[in-house]
């Protein structure tokens, strides 16, 4: 269950977290290693109380955790750190992402984002693209909205009117949020504590869609 609402942005600016990854590591007898990992994809956690900076904050925030009946419902979250198809100090473009190639046939593509280390590359599935922010080319060549494709904006599906040709280099830039939850059913809060500079822990953690 998923609610298609923003957490405020004003309130995750500031939170600290980013991805795990899930590894299982066998030390052998002779002490090597086994390493395997039962997840093809990352999943990211935050805490939302970091960025809690008045009274007023917290008063969103309770709304919001009551809004999404705590662990329920799922939301949209803005990583700062980490929410374009380009560099930080950058602005996306239609070239950024490469999202496939045409063959005549698929008209639907999945958008990704890239993350390369040396050879090494990681294709992350983004399924929340914010809205407006989506730009796609085909062979360098910039498409039009709503007249050449169209954005699915809860899934990150691009599709294209009319199947690109093929060998065609289907590419795309944008904006993106996190689907993520609440990692608890309870929020405690003091204002005493909080006028002290203690804010609340508030877990919240990724969710797939």
């Amino acid at each position: 269950m998923f609610h298609d609402v923003r957490f405020p942005a004003s309130l995750s600016f500031g939170s600290v977290g980013g991805p795990e990854r899930r590894t299982e590591v066998v030390t052998l007898a002779n002490g090597y290693e086994e390493r395997n990992s039962p997840w093809a994809h990352s999943r990211r956690r935050y805490d939302a109380g970091v960025g809690l900076r008045s009274l007023d904050d917290v008063e969103a925030l309770i709304a919001f955790f009551e809004a999404r009946r705590g662990q329920l419902f799922g939301f949209r979250w803005k990583d700062w750190s980490d929410y374009k198809s380009c560099l930080p100090s950058m602005e996306p473009s239609g070239l950024d992402q490469h999202i496939g190639t045409g063959d005549e046939v698929a008209t639907d593509f999945q958008l990704v984002k890239r993350y390369a280390s040396g050879h090494v590359t990681y294709d992350r599935p983004v399924t929340k693209p914010v809205l407006g922010t989506v730009l796609v080319t085909i062979g360098g060549i910039p498409q039009s909205e709503s007249i050449d494709y169209t954005v699915n904006y809860t899934a990150g599906l691009i599709r294209f009117i009319h199947a690109p040709d093929v060998g065609a280099d289907i590419r795309a830039g944008f904006e993106f949020d996190v689907p993520v939850r609440f990692d608890t059913d309870r929020i405690q809060t003091s204002v005493a504590s909080f006028r002290a500079g203690d804010v609340p822990a508030v877990p919240v953690v990724e969710v797939r869609v």
